[in-house]
């Protein structure tokens, strides 16, 4: 009679891509690729404030690539692997970045102006979505692995909120003036100085109400 030979589970590998350093190479490739992204929206622009304001911008993304990486390292991931979640961002990022120069090929500066607003605020939506994540998986986190997402968290939030608030504000006036209607250039996000979804949505409505549209 034949002996039945049971085969031991295979060992799980130690460097599986859990949800959780999915996130965060994920957020490594969206920064870098935001690098990439302004130098190339700074092509674009022809407002001077707006030139300014990308100019901050590209020098805080590029800060918090190094942030993302002492996290990497931190967390005991290699910040140079690659994953498929980062090769989807790193696409789209690139994306973003054909689109602008496109629209600056067009020959219509004010057009590839509002193209590269679009593009900022695109990329800056998920860079904001990653880092409220991480918010929420620092909370729920213990030990050295919270103080790591703490400290990268607690150093960038702020500076993203700004950067996606601000954006889509810039866009939004930037088409409302190429349409012939009221703009108001700073954006009022940038006047007030807003940081959250809820002080952008307050802003808008005096804008609104003070333009009487």
């Amino acid at each position: 009679m034949k002996k039945t030979v049971i085969k031991p589970a295979p060992k799980k590998s130690t460097n599986a891509l859990t949800p959780q350093s999915n996130l965060v190479y994920q957020g490594l490739e969206t920064e870098m690729g935001g690098v990439e992204i302004y130098t190339t929206a700074l092509t674009c622009v022809q407002n001077e404030d707006l030139r300014e304001e990308w100019e901050e911008y590209l020098e805080q993304t590029q800060r918090h690539v190094e942030v993302m990486r002492e996290l990497c390292t931190k967390l005991g991931l290699d910040p140079e692997r690659d994953t498929p979640g980062r090769q989807v961002v790193r696409h789209i990022g690139k994306a973003l970045v054909s689109a602008m120069q496109m629209a600056k090929g067009a020959g219509d500066p004010a057009a590839a102006e509002i193209v590269a607003g679009e593009c900022i605020t695109l990329a800056e939506t998920k860079d904001h979505l990653n880092w409220s994540l991480i918010e929420k998986l620092s909370k729920a986190g213990s030990g050295k692995d919270k103080k790591a997402l703490d400290e990268a968290q607690e150093e960038v939030e702020d500076e993203e909120d700004e950067h996606l608030y601000h954006s889509a504000g810039w866009t939004r006036e930037l088409w409302m003036q190429a349409l012939g209607l009221p703009a108001q250039l700073p954006p009022p996000e940038e006047v007030e100085k807003v940081q959250s979804m809820e002080e952008a949505a307050q802003v808008q409505k005096k804008s609104v109400t003070k333009r009487g549209m």
